[in-house]
């Protein structure tokens, strides 16, 4: 039960009981009217983001900005994390939620101790990463990275997915440059020839070529092969706190749901929302990200978070067959359960 209803029931049987008052008992001094009428005390809860604040973490700052997360007794405090340190965090009780992906965290669940994580939410309904590179490469397709350059973080299934986009395309991923290097400015890198391409999320550095007036080619991983829509990024919670208090997780995803929604209705004014959260941010790579995750969050979906099955497993049973990972994964990892209906 939402906390005004709550308020609004106490409020009701206080008057029932003070029936039999007279006028002057009733309205008592003004401390008292201060405590009747005060609001009770919120539940502090922390989210741990992936990285800096962005626009895939809009609806997250839009519900805290509405009032949404107080409407469900939460008083959200919304954090960066550490380097590699959300999934920790949120495993060991020291935030109730985080922001996933399921490609990293598959590596956890195959552990000899996996941590004690479950995906409750999609942010996005598809995976919007890709390959950005710079027009002039001509690197119009996943076959023609053969002969270029590729910034990688060296993670197998980083590479893997690379490898099989380009394999249905016919091409030869053993015929990519690799340059293991940390990229921060993409524009940057790319217009001075560090790297020929590099992975990113169309919804952030697809956005930002467009306002610097970039001239670029990407290829969407999703697009390339049904396989690769995997889910990135998710909300995570612990698997403690679902035992032992699902009715929090099902208020927190209520009022997120509430963000998400109010920034595919009114993509302008949220990114305006994240802005005054976050200044430090440029309000137009802003706006320009909002037009394209308003089509995203939920896109084709039925409804903002859902997980659909097929997808999930698909992924993982890929990864499973293609020797990335140890042992068959199936449909762990996610629930539905907690989504509002």
């Amino acid at each position: 039960m939402k906390f005004r209803k709550l308020i609004c029931l106490l409020s009701a049987g206080a008057l029932l009981l003070m029936g039999g008052c007279n006028k002057a008992e009733v309205t008592g001094t003004e401390n008292d009217k201060e405590v009747q009428g005060s609001e009770p005390e919120l539940r502090k809860v922390t989210l741990v983001l992936d990285w800096t604040p962005n626009t895939n973490h809009t609806g997250f700052y839009v519900a805290q900005e509405l009032g949404y997360y107080e409407d469900e007794g939460i008083s959200l405090d919304i954090v960066q994390p550490a380097e590699d340190s959300t999934y920790a965090l949120v495993a060991s009780g020291k935030a109730e939620f985080g922001v996933g992906f399921q490609d990293t965290i598959a590596a956890s669940y195959v552990s000899d101790t996996p941590m004690p994580l479950t995906n409750i939410a999609a942010i996005i309904n598809h995976n919007t990463s890709g390959i950005i590179s710079r027009a002039d490469k001509g690197i119009d397709s996943f076959a023609k990275l053969e002969g270029h350059t590729y910034a990688t973080w060296d993670s197998p299934i980083e590479q893997n997915v690379i490898k099989a986009a380009m394999a249905a395309e016919g091409g030869d991923f053993s015929k990519v440059e690799l340059v293991s290097t940390t990229v921060t400015d993409v524009m940057a890198a790319l217009s001075t020839d560090l790297i020929d391409s590099v992975w990113v999320y169309e919804g952030w550095d697809v956005a930002k070529a467009k306002v610097e007036n970039f001239q670029y080619n990407y290829l969407d991983f999703a697009k390339s092969d049904p396989v690769l829509d995997y889910y990135s990024p998710t909300i995570i919670t612990s698997n403690a706190l679902i035992e032992s208090d699902s009715e929090l997780i099902r208020s927190f995803l209520a009022a997120t749901e509430k963000g998400y929604k109010y920034c595919v209705e009114n993509p302008e004014e949220a990114g305006n929302i994240l802005c005054k959260a976050v200044p430090e941010l440029d309000s137009a790579l802003v706006q320009e990200s909002m037009k394209f995750l308003a089509t995203a969050y939920i896109g084709d979906g039925e409804r903002w978070g859902y997980i659909d099955d097929a997808r999930w497993s698909g992924f993982y049973n890929w990864l499973y067959d293609n020797g990335l990972i140890e042992k068959e994964l199936g449909s762990f990892g996610y629930t539905n359960e907690f989504l509002p209906e």
